[in-house]
């Protein structure tokens, strides 16, 4: 905490400023001069006023059931996905580019190259529901939920998949784009057996989500439904994490503990889902969990995407660490932590 608010009394302003000059669609160039030094006085750590020539008017975004313009991100380019809400929690849509400040390891971005709001970048999600016989009771509620989530979000240029997990993980059906296939699929889940949560989320974004090879970019998304219970996985909380942030997956988590005090298992979901971006939901009875799918639904639809060029790249292997801010303190912004570097090609 304290390391990020030294970054943010001394190089937030510079990254607001950068953020307002770089320009705002993929097929600008990048500019060639380096990014400019910081100020030999200290600046304050509120952003400074908007300068820049104003952002031109967002276009219309695509209708769900067209085709989309295809974005490529190279290897050295980051596509970042977020949102941002108010203090209640309500989505705020409609800002400008001009609204943030955002370093990359400590340093503002060489350029941005695009900036999109209320983003219709396709949809890579699946849905992990533990089968462990822990959750027997509660089951049905979570394929039912599951079936209308999919029904509501998907769109044509969209695909996902469903897994069961208890001690072993089930792919019951992998990415597809037909919610038929997703429905049977869901059916043919049973509970029973221990939990391997960790095991399960760490297997999961290796196998499904890292090996990902989509031509341009995507939003990758894992809605986890749990009691957040571990006693079966070798792999570390910490390792599923990891794992995640190299698939540049943002995790989602619907609690099953519908109990009036909440346990370890709650702390672990809420831990998962912070560290990815995204967003834990415990709901008050389990039938609640449809809402919990219906807010994922919502903010699916009202995220951002910034795609940069961070400075000083390195194609290492190294985490590199995210912070974006609003300029707005009523805004709160909820991205990933971070990434993993490539490594180079062999």
């Amino acid at each position: 905490m304290i390391f990020l608010r030294s970054i943010s009394r001394t190089l937030l302003p510079l990254a607001s400023s950068l953020l307002l000059t770089s320009a705002l669609i993929a097929q600008a160039p990048a500019p060639t001069s380096p990014p400019p030094q910081a100020p030999a006085t200290p600046a304050p750590a509120t952003p400074a006023p908007a300068s820049a020539t104003p952002a031109p008017a967002q276009q219309s975004p695509t209708p769900a059931d067209q085709e989309v313009a295809t974005i490529r991100v190279q290897s050295n380019e980051v596509n970042l996905v977020f949102t941002v809400t108010d203090k209640k929690g309500k989505f705020i849509t409609g800002l400008r580019q001009e609204s943030f400040g955002l370093l990359d390891d400590g340093r503002p971005p060489v350029a941005v190259l695009r900036f999109t709001q209320q983003t219709n970048l396709p949809l890579r999600v699946g849905i992990m529901l533990d089968t462990s016989s822990s959750i027997r009771q509660r089951f049905q509620f979570e394929q039912d939920s599951a079936i209308e989530f999919f029904l509501q979000v998907l769109h044509r240029n969209d695909r996902a998949f469903i897994e069961g997990f208890d001690i072993e993980t089930n792919v019951a059906q992998d990415f597809t784009n037909n919610v038929d296939l997703l429905n049977q699929g869901i059916r043919k889940l049973r509970p029973g057996g221990g939990t391997a949560l960790f095991d399960a989320l760490y297997k999961t974004c290796h196998e499904q989500m890292l090996t990902l090879r989509d031509e341009g970019a995507v939003r990758r998304a894992l809605i986890l439904v749990s009691d957040g219970d571990d006693n079966y996985s070798r792999a570390l909380e910490s390792d599923a994490i990891k794992e995640c942030q190299r698939a540049e997956t943002i995790v989602y988590t619907i609690s099953t503990n519908v109990s009036p005090s909440k346990d370890k298992g709650d702390d672990v979901l809420k831990q998962i889902a912070d560290a990815t971006g995204g967003q834990v939901f415990f709901p008050i009875r389990i039938e609640d969990v449809a809402t919990g799918f219906h807010n994922i639904e919502e903010e699916l639809r009202s995220q951002y995407s910034l795609i940069y060029r961070p400075a000083e790249f390195k194609q290492n292997g190294a985490f590199r660490t995210i912070y974006l801010q609003a300029k707005d303190p009523r805004y709160k912004v909820r991205a990933r932590k971070g990434y993993f570097a490539p490594r180079p090609p062999q």
